[in-house]
């Protein structure tokens, strides 16, 4: 089984107004609502491969209770834990001359809830998947990432690669939260490049900068390292030393909510499938330009169309 982690979901309400105009009355031109958060996104595309997922974290509130909802509706299980006070976040993003967000504060988190997810996790099995993402709400403590890995450790659970000798750790994270969690190896870490720039307090100007920059994280204890470059594609460092380079799929973005989640759920996705690194980034690269040329999560047919037209790249 495949876990994710969110920490602070939310529903986004995304809306567009024409020509912003800051203390008067705007209306908007075009509105929707979808479940945010970094976790959430990775079991919403692995659904639409056909992979099942649960997605953990804490809800509260009316707003809590339509995003269990709207993941049942997308087709993956859910199992938040329920915070007494405050409200799970509306966060407003809007599209006018400038995007601007307004996000929401979250509920109160409290020791006690961190413990429940804690017994959650108590609960994962040799073979398990389990992806850590996404920013630390202001009422969790900011080691919590580590700590999570470290009571996975301490019980004797291997975090390796193999399915079938423990439980595979990926983590798309925050700067600080990444960095705590290299020493107890994880499976995979996905930075985008200026995420590794401040990381490691330099300019990454070239695919060589960024892969040093990649070896050095290894060095401290990652087993994989994927960083996603924008319009210049995405590298992996896999824990043999063998490097993957993978192109950008052609299309239209029309999506903010950016590429990162769906790369992570698509690489998953394709290594659980075959073992093979290089088949995983393409899928994952795929996954990922589907998201950003559709609104919203990429639709399995968007991703294999992607897919092919990557290999077909790759054979010209």
């Amino acid at each position: 089984m495949i876990y994710t982690v969110t920490f602070n979901p939310a529903l986004d309400y995304v809306i567009a107004v024409d020509h912003f105009a800051p203390g008067q009355i705007n209306r908007t031109k075009e509105e929707t609502m979808v479940c945010g958060g970094k976790g959430i996104n990775v079991s919403a595309l692995l659904a639409n491969l056909g992979y099942e997922s649960t997605a953990l974290g804490f809800v509260a509130g009316f707003t809590g209770e339509e995003i269990v909802r709207r993941c049942q509706k997308a087709g993956f299980h859910s199992d938040f834990i329920r915070v007494k006070d405050g409200l799970s976040r509306i966060n407003v993003k809007m599209k006018s001359n400038e995007e601007t967000e307004i996000n929401g504060m979250g509920p109160d988190i409290t020791g006690k809830n961190v413990e429940l997810l804690f017994e959650q996790l108590n609960e994962l099995k040799a073979g398990d998947v389990l992806v850590l993402s996404g920013s630390i709400p202001s009422s969790i403590r900011s080691s919590i990432y580590k700590e999570i890995m470290e009571r996975l450790q301490g019980r004797g659970i291997q975090i390796v690669v193999d399915a079938g000798s423990g439980i595979r750790v990926c983590v798309d994270a925050r700067q600080e939260a990444l960095m705590s969690t290299l020493v107890y190896h994880p499976f995979l870490i996905k930075p985008n490049n200026h995420e590794l720039e401040a990381m490691l307090g330099r300019t990454l100007s070239t695919k060589e900068d960024i892969l040093s920059g990649a070896k050095e994280l290894q060095a401290s204890g990652a087993r994989n390292v994927l960083v996603s470059m924008a319009g210049d594609g995405a590298v992996l460092l896999t824990e043999d030393g063998t490097v993957y380079s993978e192109g950008v799929c052609r299309g239209t973005v029309v999506n903010s909510v950016g590429a990162g989640d769906p790369m992570v759920a698509g690489f998953l996705a394709g290594y659980l499938k075959t073992g093979d690194y290089g088949y995983a980034l393409k899928l994952g690269t795929a996954s990922g330009g589907a998201t950003a040329f559709s609104h919203g999560i990429g639709s399995r047919e968007k991703i294999m169309e992607l897919f092919t037209q990557l290999n077909e790249k790759q054979g010209e």
